[in-house]
């Protein structure tokens, strides 16, 4: 019988705090909770994280990685700005479908309890690797002439605003149509909002 690796057990881990944290709330889930659902015990969940609350950070941290990454690989496509958007638009609406504990994580728990990421994830720390790759989105679409020179937390509010607003409406299931439907007309919304003007 094959060994599992540390790490493979790890984004095991990983993977149940995230459905646990989002489904129940960071309060009410107990690492008792995420190990049993894990099949491991308690003290060997010890062996990966030393508490609940830096659990809660390796996991902001997880979800940002990811989404940096997405973008980057983005970013790098020889496409106009509008084109980005619009992909930028489908990968995360993507998520929000396939993987909505990640955007449920971010918006019920990473949002909701900023108590728990102070230290060691002050400021902009814990998301870095994504608000880096949409600070290199925006500087390019800027270099380019396509978008206007703007305060950048002015246009990242805008455009992950709208897209965590819909991801949100999404988990409530109170839009009337898939989010797939949706792509188009957000994109091009966003787009009309951040272009430059002529």
């Amino acid at each position: 019988m094959a060994r599992i690796s540390k790490e493979k057990r790890k984004t095991g881990l990983i993977d149940v705090a995230l459905k646990l944290f989002s489904k129940k709330g960071f309060y009410v889930t107990t690492i008792p909770d995420i190990a049993e659902e894990a099949g491991m015990s308690v003290g060997n969940f010890y062996n990966y994280f030393k508490s609940k609350d830096i659990l809660a950070k390796e996991l902001v941290l997880y979800i940002s990685e990811y989404l940096g990454n997405q973008i980057l690989l983005i970013n790098e496509k020889d496409i106009s700005t509008e084109e980005k958007i619009h992909e930028i638009v489908v990968m995360y609406f993507e998520m929000a479908t396939k993987k909505p504990e990640m955007i449920e994580y971010f918006l019920r728990v990473y949002l909701s309890n900023r108590e728990v990421f102070g230290e060691g994830c002050e400021g902009m720390v814990c998301v870095s690797p994504f608000v880096t790759e949409m600070m290199m989105f925006f500087n390019d679409g800027v270099a380019k002439g396509d978008l206007h020179d703007q305060d950048f937390f002015s246009a990242f509010g805008l455009f992950m605003g709208y897209l965590g607003g819909m991801a949100f409406l999404f988990g409530e299931k109170i839009l009337p149509h898939p989010l797939e439907w949706y792509q188009e007309s957000i994109s091009q919304n966003i787009y009309n909002a951040l272009k430059k003007r002529q």
